[in-house]
């Protein structure tokens, strides 16, 4: 049997759900902002990758293997914390937008892999990171940040730390299809584990989390092993493909986003989601191998 690599055919229910919002009979919901991290380690096949397997009564994508991640907290905007790395103007040129936003974001990203992994992107000086989170005063302020009973400002602030902005790289952005009923602009950030700080399963929103080389995490989804979304697919498989956390990062070095948002594609006499030009390659590859590892079986 052959490997169902994307691109898929979507349902035709979705199909028609999708063309109402694309002629105007149905008026999308307005998505929020979100920043998610592939948190990265090396692996003897390639960088390795922190999934959380989100839980089935979550109302948002139930059961799927997912990067940390989640909506910008309005307290994310503080400007007021210690700061290193590039400046906000410089993280907006390469978001794609404003000044403000970009910071938020930025924040939101370290929060989240906190909230979510454990794993905190901050240090006592511009130059340093915290050797070690799991301490039960740690957890305390952790909880207390998922429960938004403290921002991330304030607790930065009153540890004494510096936000470590330049650990993170800019991947991606997704926008949520018209036609999903919870929509989020998702901007992707890359970041490879700091040394001495371990992952934990601490996220409420979990119910299982894994290292999994991100090569094997696409391979697993092409058999039907574990759930991902689409971006999450298609950005393992670009992270797969290269041979190291660092050769990720010297690629998002180098990397501007701009915002996708997946729509109707025309798949022979079905139809599909549509994803972004410079992913079709590697797409288009790991079908004709599939394909020709399936004529040799």
């Amino acid at each position: 049997m052959r490997i169902p690599i994307p691109p898929v055919p979507l349902p035709d229910e979705v199909v028609a759900l999708a063309q109402e919002y694309a002629d105007g009979t149905r008026e999308p919901v307005e998505p929020r902002n979100a920043a998610t991290v592939i948190l990265m380690r090396s692996s003897a096949a390639g960088p390795a990758v922190y999934y959380l397997r989100r839980q089935a009564s979550m109302e948002f994508a139930a059961g799927m293997a997912v990067f940390p991640g989640g909506g910008v907290d309005p307290r994310d905007f503080d400007a007021g914390v210690a700061w290193a790395g590039p400046a906000p103007a410089s993280w907006a040129e390469r978001l794609g937008t404003d000044e403000e936003t970009a910071r938020a974001l930025v924040c939101a990203a370290v929060r989240e892999t906190y909230e979510e992994s454990g794993v905190l992107l901050a240090g006592a000086s511009h130059t340093s990171v915290v050797a070690d989170t799991t301490g039960a005063d740690w957890e305390a302020d952790r909880v207390a940040l998922e429960t938004r009973e403290l921002a991330m400002t304030d607790f930065l602030n009153q540890r004494g730390l510096v936000l470590r902005t330049d650990l993170l790289g800019v991947w991606d952005a997704w926008l949520t299809p018209d036609f999903e009923p919870r929509r989020y602009r998702t901007w992707f950030f890359v970041a490879e584990l700091p040394e001495g700080q371990v992952t934990r399963d601490v996220s409420s929103e979990s119910s299982s989390v894994s290292w999994l080389p991100a090569r094997v995490a696409a391979d697993q989804a092409d058999a039907g092993e574990l759930a991902l979304m689409p971006p999450t697919y298609l950005t393992s498989l670009e992270v797969g493909a290269h041979d190291s956390p660092e050769a990720v990062l010297a690629t998002a070095a180098a990397r501007a986003v701009a915002m996708f948002t997946p729509s109707l594609e025309q798949l022979g006499d079905r139809f599909t989601l549509s994803m972004p030009d410079r992913l079709r390659p590697l797409v288009a590859e790991r079908s004709e191998r599939s394909e020709r590892s399936e004529r040799h079986r």
